[in-house]
């Protein structure tokens, strides 16, 4: 018999991953430009709009986001130049409207995720974020559950660990708060057996804390 499977939004999935104590962005869904101006009033700008929509994946190539947004006339603005993109990129797509989010700094990006082993059950993944993930595709695994020193050497494992520790005079990376980070998730997702899939990516890395910009969770 077939599995049937539920693509949570990133609303829905940062809700989830929140009341489990993993850092996340807040976002908050706008169904409409009113209530996205309003959010981003109530969070305070800049803000970063994205689309929400189970039917697409890749938010960024169908200009589905917009970064920065400075002031009501920007998110009135982005909201529409958004809902524009994405029906043309995907005409058929479940739109339910933009996640309003606070733009925060830049820091390293990293990715943690976690996928099922028809074997092993749940196997932990981390590697650098963002687009790097699939371009140079330099990540560690684990089968769940992990310990702090499982994580620690996950962490350690990737090729591109000097970027986090530091490269070129810039402050490193909290290697403790990934650590505490990925644990954190093997326990989320021992605790959910449900969930088939989970991407935290990016996660941005700084020098005192990690936070998870956008999460996606597959039940």
């Amino acid at each position: 018999m077939m599995k049937t499977q539920k693509v949570l939004t990133e609303v829905e999935s940062k809700e989830l991953l929140a009341k489990d104590g993993i850092p996340v962005v807040e976002a908050r869904l706008a169904r409409n430009k009113k209530e996205a101006i309003a959010i981003a009033r109530e969070i305070g700008f800049p803000v970063v709009l994205k689309i929400v929509s189970p039917d697409v994946v890749h938010k960024t190539d169908s200009g589905g986001v917009r970064l920065g947004l400075a002031n009501a006339t920007r998110v009135g603005r982005a909201y529409s130049e958004i809902l524009s993109s994405v029906r043309q990129a995907y005409p058929g797509a479940r739109i339910q409207g933009v996640s309003v989010q606070q733009m925060v700094p830049p820091g390293v990006e990293v990715i943690v995720g976690m996928s099922k082993d028809v074997q092993f059950g749940p196997v932990l993944m981390f590697g650098l974020g963002g687009i790097l993930v699939e371009v140079l595709k330099d990540v560690s695994f684990r089968i769940a559950p992990v310990s702090k020193r499982d994580a620690g050497e996950m962490i350690r494992e990737i090729k591109g660990y000097p970027v986090l520790d530091g490269y070129r005079g810039q402050e490193p990376a909290s290697v403790t708060a990934l650590e505490d980070l990925i644990v954190r998730v093997s326990e989320f997702v021992e605790k959910n057996p449900q969930i088939e899939e989970l991407d935290l990516n990016p996660v941005f890395a700084y020098p005192d804390r990690a936070v998870a910009v956008d999460a996606r969770i597959i039940l």
